[in-house]
C-alpha cells in the first residue's frame, strides 16, 4: 500500500474538521444571540461530524497500519507522522504528507479555541440565567451560606422576590 492512500485519508479528515471549523463559529454566533434552537441544531450537526471523524480516524490507522507493512514493519505501533514520514522516500509525497500534517495541525489548534470560546460563553449565560432566577425569586446566596435556625426565619423573611416560592 502506498503512502498516498494515507494522505487521502487525511485529506478527507481535514475536509470534516473544516466543516467542524464553521460548525463552531456558527455555534458562537447562535451563542451569543441566544438562538437556542439554532444551537440545538449545530450539536446535531456537530455529533453527526463527529461520528464521521472517529470513522476517518480508524480508517487513517488502517491506512498508516498497511503503510508500515509495506516498509517491512511488522510492528502494531502508532507512529505520529513525523514518524511515518521517515519511512517516506519519495520526496514529493514526503512533502504532501509533511504539508498535511501542518494543515491538521492548525485547524485542530484553531478548532481547540473555537471550542473553548464556546464553551466560556455557554457558562457565562448559565451564570446569568442563574443570577436571574435568583433575583426573581429573591434568592442570596450570601442568606444561603449563613444557617438560621427555622424558628428565626418566620419572622424577617426579606425580600419576596417577583414569585412567591411558598405558593
Amino acid at each position: 500500500m502506498t503512502v498516498q492512500t494515507l494522505i487521502d485519508s487525511l485529506q478527507r479528515l481535514e475536509t470534516v474538521y473544516n466543516d467542524m471549523l464553521d460548525v463552531a463559529e456558527a455555534k458562537r454566533a447562535a451563542i451569543v444571540k441566544n438562538d437556542v434552537d439554532t444551537v440545538v441544531q449545530l450539536l446535531n450537526r456537530e455529533s453527526k461530524g463527529m461520528k464521521i471523524i472517529e470513522q476517518l480516524e480508524r480508517e487513517r490507522i488502517e491506512a498508516s497500519f498497511a503503510f508500515l507493512q509495506s516498509r517491512g514493519v511488522k510492528s502494531q505501533l502508532e507512529l505520529t507522522l513525523t514518524e511515518l514520514a521517515r519511512l517516506v522516500f519519495d520526496p514529493e509525497e514526503k512533502t504532501m504528507l509533511l504539508e498535511i500534517q501542518s494543515r491538521l495541525s492548525r485547524t485542530l489548534q484553531e478548532l481547540k479555541e473555537k471550542n473553548d470560546l464556546n464553551q466560556q460563553l455557554l457558562v457565562q449565560s448559565l451564570d446569568f440565567i442563574d443570577f436571574s432566577l435568583d433575583m426573581l425569586t429573591g434568592k442570596s446566596s450570601q442568606d444561603e451560606a449563613i444557617y438560621h435556625h427555622p424558628s428565626d426565619r418566620g419572622g424577617s423573611t426579606g425580600r419576596p422576590g417577583l414569585f412567591d416560592t411558598r405558593a
